[in-house]
């Protein structure tokens, strides 16, 4: 069975852990460890992500080690799902609309966390098997210094100028990916203009990618011109790549759109450490974590009751200044999820 290697961190250290398909040792081993399986964003590449200080106040608080997991947000249900009969996470976090077939397959418990009562109620699940953590929006990025205004349609990235410049992560593996489709259908007035348009589109698409986090470094240095992302992902890595922009394009004669697309939370069931969990999402959802979602991960607070004043939410909020923002029908998009993949995959020969 290939390994695939995964980026483990534990108390705040990043590791390198060689682990297959079918998990690696029991985590049950250690009491004072809790293992997340998390969308890729929220770490920080230079180690001062949100994730990084939120790991660290926690372990310093409670005396576990958070042991960490990442890769798209349908890899993490996937792992999941094949360790159903020996689980090894303790917390899910992905993104939309992978959280709710998480929930579906029967992946998660329904916990509540403290301070979830501040969510807005289309941000968490009616049930308690899931809730934001971080609010965020689907987004593109482009490179300033080749690009000094991003094109503003879709149409335009038709142009033979992107041809092998431009790249966007894999629908069906990656949270941000799933989000092309879901965007595409809404701005192109639903599923068969939108295929047509990925259709013509894949020509200039350099191919897959299972990590959308891994096409900024590459739009940064311009190997790429354009590709996808989310805002506050893109946000952060924006600090230490000064060529990266974010945009949002319109259908030609509409106006820009995005979505939210919030890093949600859920208890694994059956985990090894459940109480040990239930204490991480407590402290995501806490006061101090969510004020440091924007000041330190540049995105938005999951709770509507932060309403946080420093300069990167000052900036976030022009950035969505003008861009129209709409809410899929995440009922749909779960039940027919694999309808639509399969429907790009055909498109566009994937």
């Amino acid at each position: 069975m290939r390994a695939r290697t995964l980026v483990a961190v534990v108390g705040g250290l990043a590791l390198t852990a060689s682990l297959t398909a079918c998990g690696g040792d029991s985590a049950a081993s250690d009491k004072n460890v809790v293992t997340v399986y998390s969308a890729d964003g929220l770490k920080g590449e230079d180690g001062k992500g949100w994730y990084d200080q939120v790991f660290e106040d926690f372990e310093k608080k409670t005396g576990i080690k958070v042991k960490y997991v990442e890769g798209g947000s349908g890899e993490m249900v996937q792992r999941a799902l094949r360790e159903k009969s020996n689980t090894q996470a303790d917390v899910m976090v992905t993104l939309p609309p992978f959280i709710q077939q998480a929930a579906g397959k029967g992946l998660l418990d329904p916990y509540e966390p403290k301070g979830s009562e501040a969510v807005n109620g289309a941000d968490k699940a009616a049930d308690g098997s899931w809730t934001a953590l971080v609010n965020n929006y689907f987004s593109f990025v482009h490179n300033k210094d080749e690009l000094k205004q991003p094109p503003a349609t879709w149409e335009e990235l038709l142009d033979a100028k992107y041809r092998n410049r431009l790249q966007y992560s894999t629908p069906g593996v990656a949270g941000d990916g799933t989000a092309v489709l879901i965007k595409a259908m809404h701005d192109f007035g639903g599923e068969r203009p939108a295929m047509d348009y990925l259709r013509k589109l894949q020509s200039n698409n350099v191919g897959p990618s299972s990590s959308t986090s891994k096409l900024a470094p590459k739009t940064d240095k311009g190997e790429l011109l354009v590709a996808n992302g989310d805002v506050q992902m893109n946000y952060a890595q924006s600090k230490s790549m000064p060529n990266l922009g974010i945009w949002f394009p319109k259908k030609q004669g509409g106006k820009p759109t995005t979505f939210a697309l919030p890093y949600a939370g859920g208890l694994v069931k059956n985990a090894p450490h459940s109480e040990n969990g239930k204490k991480l999402l407590d402290h995501m959802l806490g006061a101090a974590a969510q004020k440091q979602v924007s000041s330190i991960g540049g995105g938005f607070p999951a709770r509507a009751d932060i309403k946080p004043t420093d300069p990167n939410a000052v900036e976030l909020t022009k950035l969505m200044d003008g861009v129209e923002i709409f809410e899929p029908d995440w009922t749909d998009i779960e039940k027919n999820l694999t309808d639509y993949v399969d429907a790009w995959k055909s498109a566009t020969d994937s």
